[in-house]
């Protein structure tokens, strides 16, 4: 997300899973630090030291789609140019080791300087816009927020609990301003906005199809409720135009100013482009193969002295192999879903991925589809059933298809506050037919005991 931007290295497609678990976490708020700043020493005089606010446009990574946000602080006196940044985070202790701290909501995050030729050579070589606006503070403020970087650059300060909404690389700067200009921000925005965090979320992530899908799969309904326009203000962009209504207690020319000025462009580039739509695209890839298949369904006898019939293919072997690329995708999918959402109820402080109303649909135990769909593809056949394995596998479908007609029932009525209806929608009607079509066809009933053919 936004203070992910300077991570050192990229995720790899095989865990990104991992991390979309456990990618929102919503706590409650922290405010700036309260620790006591006035024994740190400051410039003689202030008037020499400029205060910057380093606004950086969304990006094409995961952890880039919010934007990030930077404090950038010039000392004439020394002829000192610092750019201060909330966003790194390390693999030090290896990949696997910072994944499963992630999924458990340990997510430590550090401040790092860097110079500007640095910082800004970074951004434009990930093709980001970046905005730099003057922020205009009287010598008591910039004193304030100077031992404030001065304290937050401690060894046994800079590293902080990184919280995507409320303790991100944007807020660590919206709280030092407020404490700097006691409380002037926070007195300011004290009203609710429309938007709701899904939806910032869902706007944010257009552009990664495959991840706002997921997240609105994996995240409850914590995250359903109307921001305040002082939690909003964990965009970089909505912290940039709030802070552009706030005026400054300096005034030039007999003018009071505004709390930004000066704005500049460093560099200019064009947004990521939305991605196709993930609802309409998980409908069509689960509701076309299985109307296809319900064209190819015929029936067969169960042997040459048998009374009855069942239902199977024709041309098994192109259409078992079709069943079994779809039953793959919905395998691992549904299964990786509700082991993320169910593990991360046990074991993890992102409380935005507890009591999800979407287990009602996705299942941890679905990932055993694997190996039933893996013999559908290379077999071309269908899972043969025992005596004992016919109950298990018929009460198992027959509680996944209630599972889905209730899911269904509760969003069609708005049961729960938790935003389900794109979900219902586009996801449980293929996914129903889906499980009627392998009920149907993808088990082979077991033979009757007295059968000798």
């Amino acid at each position: 997300m936004t203070a992910s931007s300077l991570a050192p290295s990229r995720f790899s497609k095989f865990w990104l899973p991992i991390l979309l678990a456990s990618f929102l976490a919503i706590s409650p708020r922290l405010g700036a630090q309260t620790a006591d700043i006035a024994d740190f020493a400051v410039p003689a005089d202030m008037s020499n030291v400029h205060f910057y606010l380093i606004t950086v446009d969304v990006g094409d990574s995961v952890w880039d789609n919010f934007g990030h946000t930077a404090l950038r602080v010039r000392d004439e006196s020394n002829n000192t140019d610092t750019v201060f940044n909330w966003g790194y985070f390390s693999f030090g202790d290896g990949v696997v080791a910072f994944s499963w701290n992630f999924f458990k909501g340990i997510m430590n995050y550090s401040l790092v300087t860097n110079s500007p030729r640095q910082e800004f050579a970074m951004y434009r070589a990930q093709e980001r816009t970046v905005w730099q606006d003057r922020i205009n503070l009287t010598n008591p403020q910039k004193a304030r927020l100077y031992r404030r970087l001065l304290w937050n650059l401690e060894p046994a300060n800079v590293q902080y609990p990184y919280q995507y909404f409320f303790d991100n690389c944007t807020t660590k700067v919206r709280d030092y301003l407020d404490e700097a200009l006691v409380g002037s921000i926070s007195q300011q925005y004290t009203g609710d906005t429309a938007v709701t965090f899904r939806e910032q979320v869902q706007a944010h992530y257009e552009s990664v199809g495959l991840v706002g899908f997921s997240l609105e799969i994996l995240m409850n309904s914590n995250i359903d409720r109307n921001m305040t326009e002082w939690e909003d203000m964990f965009l970089p962009l909505k912290l940039r135009e709030r802070l552009m209504g706030v005026r400054s207690d300096v005034a030039e020319n007999g003018e009071q100013l505004m709390l930004l000025s000066d704005p500049q462009i460093f560099d200019s580039y064009p947004p990521p482009t939305a991605d196709s739509n993930p609802y309409q695209i998980a409908s069509l890839v689960l509701v076309a193969p299985v109307l296809f298949l319900g064209l190819m369904l015929k029936r067969i006898p169960q042997s040459y002295f048998a009374t009855h019939s069942r239902i199977g293919f024709k041309a098994a072997g192109i259409n078992f192999r079709i069943l079994g690329l779809l039953g793959l995708l919905t395998a691992v999918f549904s299964g990786v879903y509700g082991i993320l959402m169910l593990g991360s109820w046990f074991v993890s402080d992102h409380v935005d991925t507890h009591h999800n109303i979407n287990l009602l649909l996705f299942w941890p135990t679905d990932i055993l589809g694997v190996v039933v769909s893996l013999r559908w593809l290379l077999l071309c056949k269908p899972w043969p059933m025992t005596h004992n394995s016919a109950p298990f596998i018929n009460y198992y479908l027959m509680a996944h298809v209630a599972g889905m007609i209730l899911y269904g029932f509760i969003a069609f009525f708005e049961l729960v506050t938790q935003s389900i209806g794109n979900i219902a929608l586009y996801v449980v009607p293929g996914f129903l037919l889906f499980t009627l079509m392998i009920w149907l066809v993808g088990f082979e009933p077991a033979k009757p005991k007295n059968m000798f053919f």
